[in-house]
């Protein structure tokens, strides 16, 4: 048969958390103390909760007990119980945290998308560079056909004079003189000084 367990004891005697709240507000240290130790336990778990890492909710928890050693005076019983009190000013740290975790990622993803922005001299250099390739071709096209190839065999396929003229089947001395005259016609349409 099984028998019924009974607890017998008298409850905890003493002040309630109300009273102890209004005792710490006067600096009582050993009434925070009783606090503490009524309160701890709710406060954690709660701020657990909302956050989830048990590390921030000991630091919050941490927070929110000094802050109800601090801001004792405050507590005003007409309003609602100790435990409520002390609960709200939990919760309202543990949002705050979120809060401010959410507003650093936020301030990082929006550093990051400005990191991967190309800089204004970037994209300058290239409006540059892309104006200045159409108009070294606009030049090019002002060119005999022997001296826009000869020009474009050397500087943009790297080969020297000499293979130039094997490749175009001329003369060394002709294809020299041809880009001697191409190179001074392009300096004088791109309007470079000499």
């Amino acid at each position: 048969m099984e028998e019924a367990v009974q607890f017998s004891g008298a409850a905890p005697s003493g002040p309630d958390l109300q009273e102890l709240i209004g005792q710490v507000a006067r600096g009582d240290q050993d009434a925070f103390g009783r606090v503490y130790d009524l309160v701890s336990g709710p406060v954690l778990g709660l701020i657990r909760s909302v956050l989830r890492d048990p590390a921030q909710s000991e630091e919050v928890a941490q927070e929110v007990l000094v802050e109800v050693w601090r801001t004792a005076a405050r507590f005003q019983p007409a309003r609602g119980s100790g435990m409520t009190w002390v609960l709200t000013l939990a919760h309202r740290r543990a949002v705050d945290r979120v809060r401010a975790a959410q507003a650093s990622t936020d301030r990082e993803q929006r550093a990051a998308l400005l990191d991967r922005t190309p800089a204004f001299d970037e994209v300058t250099e290239q409006v540059e560079a892309r104006l200045e390739r159409e108009q070294v071709r606009r030049c090019l096209r002002t060119l005999t056909e022997l001296q826009r190839q000869s020009v474009t065999l050397a500087y943009y396929r790297g080969l020297a004079y000499r293979e130039v003229a094997e490749l175009l089947s001329v003369p060394l001395g002709t294809v020299k003189t041809r880009m001697r005259d191409g190179l001074i016609r392009l300096r004088d349409c791109l309007g470079v000084g000499a």
